[in-house]
Protein backbone atom coordinates (compact mmCIF):
# COMPACT_ATOMS: atom_id res chain seq x y z
CA UNK A 1 0.00 0.00 0.00
CA UNK A 2 1.08 3.72 -0.49
CA UNK A 3 2.09 5.61 2.12
CA UNK A 4 -0.20 8.81 3.44
CA UNK A 5 -2.68 8.37 1.20
CA UNK A 6 -5.65 6.60 3.43
CA UNK A 7 -7.46 7.82 5.91
CA UNK A 8 -6.63 7.37 9.62
CA UNK A 9 -8.90 4.56 11.16
CA UNK A 10 -10.03 5.97 14.26
CA UNK A 11 -12.23 4.54 17.28
CA UNK A 12 -15.58 5.62 16.57
CA UNK A 13 -18.47 6.42 18.97
CA UNK A 14 -21.94 5.20 17.23
CA UNK A 15 -25.27 6.25 18.52
CA UNK A 16 -28.45 5.18 18.30
CA UNK A 17 -31.80 6.36 18.09
CA UNK A 18 -32.72 4.39 21.20
CA UNK A 19 -29.94 5.34 23.45
CA UNK A 20 -27.70 2.65 23.00
CA UNK A 21 -23.95 3.92 22.22
CA UNK A 22 -21.06 1.70 21.41
CA UNK A 23 -17.79 1.73 20.35
CA UNK A 24 -16.27 0.31 16.89
CA UNK A 25 -13.64 1.46 14.17
CA UNK A 26 -14.31 3.65 11.64
CA UNK A 27 -12.54 6.74 9.70
CA UNK A 28 -15.49 8.85 10.56
CA UNK A 29 -15.02 9.97 14.36
CA UNK A 30 -18.81 9.89 15.23
CA UNK A 31 -21.43 7.98 13.98
CA UNK A 32 -25.38 8.29 14.56
CA UNK A 33 -27.75 5.80 13.36
CA UNK A 34 -31.64 5.78 13.32
CA UNK A 35 -31.65 1.50 14.30
CA UNK A 36 -29.34 -0.66 15.58
CA UNK A 37 -28.79 -4.51 16.91
CA UNK A 38 -30.49 -3.24 20.35
CA UNK A 39 -33.38 -2.39 18.73
CA UNK A 40 -34.39 -3.82 15.50
CA UNK A 41 -36.98 -6.29 14.98
CA UNK A 42 -35.04 -9.20 13.88
CA UNK A 43 -32.77 -9.21 17.01
CA UNK A 44 -35.12 -8.72 19.72
CA UNK A 45 -37.65 -10.35 17.99
CA UNK A 46 -40.37 -7.78 18.84
CA UNK A 47 -42.81 -5.58 16.17
CA UNK A 48 -41.41 -2.04 16.07
CA UNK A 49 -42.37 0.11 13.47
CA UNK A 50 -40.00 2.48 11.99
CA UNK A 51 -40.92 5.67 10.53
CA UNK A 52 -40.18 5.90 7.08
CA UNK A 53 -43.02 8.12 6.31
CA UNK A 54 -40.26 11.19 5.79
CA UNK A 55 -38.86 9.56 2.94
CA UNK A 56 -41.62 8.98 0.07
CA UNK A 57 -43.23 12.99 1.41
CA UNK A 58 -39.51 14.15 0.36
CA UNK A 59 -39.29 11.78 -2.89
CA UNK A 60 -42.89 13.64 -4.02
CA UNK A 61 -42.02 16.88 -2.65
CA UNK A 62 -38.87 16.64 -4.32
CA UNK A 63 -40.49 15.67 -8.24
CA UNK A 64 -43.39 17.53 -7.39
CA UNK A 65 -45.86 14.41 -7.35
Amino acid sequence: MKPAIHPKYNATKVTCACGNQFETGSVKAELKVEICSECHPFYTGKQKFVDAGGRVDKFKKKYGI
